[in-house]
């Protein structure tokens, strides 16, 4: 199964993925606290309500997260290009709501930064609400998977220590287009790739993860509670743009698309800000 977030007439529903369709959920209006995996799996469906995807604005699977968490450094050959040692605790910083675009909408470039950075990664979206989840227990928290493409603007990254002014600029961050649910996919076993302009400029797999999503979800909980619609952005492979030689940036003309196999492809036009 999967879920769709979307507007229609100035009314914002969750609907199931029916083909070319969507088939709303009754009384669901978006995926967040208080509204999760058991809500979505137990609401019926309105078959009246039935309507094609392509008449429908596109919103991102979860649109007004309470957190959104990134994962930095966690593919060693990631670690290896950036030329740093192997951590031994996530490296974690945030985005917001905000930083979030459909998957249907361009990337705006903003006319500040000069080194717009891709990074294909896998979007974990909590079900159920927890706090201190043990490793063991995570997969129960997890409500599905989307993809996501954590736009970076490096020359704001690395102004500082903190990585939060180059990673959180608002409407920066492509998500879905689907919410696929976590018991569909294998995800132990699932292919990344980014590809830029036709040619592939990353790809790895998710057993490659050095911080595996329960060991995630673990860290997490121990200092803040996890609810439903919040979103761990599980982190990048290697084969960045700041890190090539010479470096590739997204440019307005550029398209570019994530694929994660089992969960979906994520294509994005990428466009001057304003």
């Amino acid at each position: 199964m999967a879920w769709a977030s979307y507007r229609r007439e100035g009314r914002t529903f969750v609907g199931v993925c029916d083909g070319d369709d969507y088939v709303p959920l009754r009384g669901i209006e978006r995926i967040g606290p208080g509204t999760g995996s058991a809500e979505l799996r137990a609401a019926d469906l309105d078959h009246a309500g039935r309507i094609p995807a392509a008449s429908v604005e596109l919103l991102p699977p979860s649109w007004m997260p309470t957190k959104v968490f990134c994962v930095g450094l966690n593919y060693h050959e990631h670690v290896a290009e950036s030329r740093r040692e192997l951590p031994t605790y996530p490296v974690l910083f945030p985005k917001y709501a905000s930083s979030l675009i459909a998957a249907d909408q361009p990337i705006p470039i903003p006319s500040e930064s000069h080194q717009v950075d891709y990074e294909g990664e896998l979007a974990v979206v909590i079900g159920r609400a927890g706090r201190r989840i043990p490793q063991e227990n995570a997969a129960e928290h997890v409500l599905g998977y989307a993809v996501a493409n954590d736009v970076t603007m490096r020359d704001y990254q690395y102004k500082t220590h903190q990585w939060v002014q180059g990673k959180a600029w608002d409407r920066s961050t492509p998500i879905g287009p689907h919410l696929v649910a976590a018991d569909e996919v294998d995800i132990e076993h699932a292919g990344i790739r980014t590809i830029l302009d036709g040619t592939v400029v990353q790809e790895s797999d998710l057993s490659k993860l050095i911080f595996s999503i329960p060991v995630l979800i673990a860290t997490i909980s121990m200092f803040t509670e996890l609810l439903p619609g919040d979103i761990i952005l599980t982190g990048t492979p290697g084969g960045v743009g700041f890190r090539r030689d010479p470096q590739l940036f997204l440019t307005p003309g550029a398209t570019v698309a994530v694929e994660i196999e089992g969960i979906g492809r994520l294509e994005s036009v990428v466009v001057a800000e304003g």
